[in-house]
């Protein structure tokens, strides 16, 4: 079949690959140009897809990505992989809207449009399927088949990918679940059936706001621990042992990727837009992970005091961008808002990362190759930051260095051995000159 996947991220690319792999004719549609333009050269942006998967589909020409919106025609199948943000607390789902308004000019009777982006209960049925019909004159779940199956991708997971994650599906109709659950199951090795999209929307909230929750209890009870002078690491690690009624989560310095920071929000949103209640459970872990990096700086600043330096004018070295290790994902990173603080206390910041890259991960600086003095207008979170290598030479140089994301390619024992004062958010390292969030 011709597939169209609209949205070539961290969710399209690995999906247009495998779809590609198993046979279909894909098209990866994208409107950022110089993103088509690195995929069609065979650079791969995203870590689960290396360059030597993506070649040989290129060079059969069974993946072609494009920025072309005449390229989408003739699909049998379309896939909605796109961004859904958050502005100023409400959803935005502008991009949902421009893909299917472009997907509507090509709609045929008999193709199967799924929407795989994270978003509230009832936008498949409710703006989804008005869009496709308004712009092509069919019918969902008559001429057309619609569904909903929620992204299940963990960028830099070295044991779950998309082939081996369980695909929840869903349509429309009758007939649209079995188009989808038809396309999802020659890709992944089990499907999960539901009765409607709704339960399918709800489903991946559910999962995030599972996590997020969990995630802010054990922030909470790390502030608390360490003023009560408790090792919470110790005691997250003597509660693992238990074999029934307790999963492990640990404490960081916030949460990033699209998830965690977005995607609960839009089920607070809807419930409060639906049935004019709060959703308590989620504002309350809004506020504690959101707030996780002004806690590091805090504390980076108890420590500096403590060694009779200030914040102003320290020279402060931040290991990892990326909202989790060994990825170059810096969507909503907390790294971007402790280097904020950092940076308006007058420090003077550096950072290491080497998976996030400057105009892959994030846009270019105002000036190439050089700090600006202030944060890039175009978006880069980290443009007031000078980005460097984590040498023996940097780590000495610092006053202290933060270690927000434990990349596997750093030097721990490096770093431990040449740090004046690390302040580790991840329980990677120990020494004398190691403290742990």
């Amino acid at each position: 079949m011709r597939v169209v996947i609209a949205g070539q991220g961290y969710v399209g690319l690995p999906l247009a690959v495998r779809a590609a792999e198993v046979g279909h004719q894909v098209v990866g549609y994208d409107v950022d140009e110089r993103r088509v333009k690195r995929l069609a050269l065979g650079e791969s942006y995203v870590e689960d897809i290396p360059a030597e998967r993506l070649r040989p589909l290129l060079e059969s020409g069974a993946y072609q990505p494009t920025a072309d919106p005449a390229e989408v025609a003739g699909f049998d199948i379309a896939v909605i992989t796109v961004p859904t943000p958050l502005r100023d607390g409400v959803p935005d789902l502008s991009f949902i809207e421009s893909s299917a308004e472009l997907l509507a000019r090509y709609l045929r009777p008999g193709a199967t449009v799924v929407l795989e982006s994270t978003t509230y209960p009832g936008t498949t049925e409710e703006l989804l399927a008005p869009l496709l019909e308004q712009g092509s004159g069919l019918t969902a779940g008559q001429d057309f088949h619609l569904g909903y199956s929620p992204e299940r991708i963990d960028p830099g997971n070295p044991t779950w990918k998309l082939e081996n994650t369980p695909k929840v599906v869903s349509g429309t109709s009758p007939a649209g679940l079995a188009a989808v659950d038809g396309f999802y199951a020659q890709l992944v090795e089990r499907t999960v059936p539901v009765s409607s999209t709704k339960e399918a929307e709800l489903t991946k909230l559910l999962e995030n706001t599972f996590r997020h929750v969990n995630i802010a209890l054990v922030n909470e009870l790390a502030m608390f621990a360490h003023d009560l002078g408790i090792d919470v690491w110790e005691a997250i690690d003597a509660a693992s042992t238990k074999p029934f009624g307790y999963l492990r989560f640990t404490p960081g310095p916030g949460v990033g990727g699209h998830c965690l920071p977005i995607d609960p929000s839009y089920l607070s949103w809807r419930v409060e837009r639906a049935l004019g209640q709060s959703f308590r459970f989620v504002e309350l872990a809004n506020d504690v992970n959101s707030h996780m990096p002004d806690y590091v700086v805090r504390r980076l600043t108890e420590a500096l005091n403590d060694r009779q330096r200030s914040v102003k004018g320290s020279r402060v070295l931040l290991l990892g961008l990326a909202y989790k290790k060994n990825t170059g994902d810096a969507r909503e990173t907390p790294a971007a808002r402790v280097a904020e603080l950092l940076v308006r206390m007058g420090a003077e910041v550096r950072a290491a990362d080497p998976h996030v890259v400057v105009g892959v991960h994030v846009p270019d600086p105002v000036i190439p190759g050089q700090r600006a003095a202030e944060p890039d207008a175009h978006g880069d979170p980290f443009a007031a930051v000078l980005r460097v290598e984590a040498t023996p030479e940097e780590l000495a140089a610092a006053d202290a260095v933060v270690l927000l994301a434990d990349h596997d390619d750093f030097d721990y024992e490096a770093i431990t051995a040449h740090s004046r004062y690390v302040l580790d958010c991840r329980r990677r390292l120990t020494g004398g000159s190691v403290e742990v969030l």
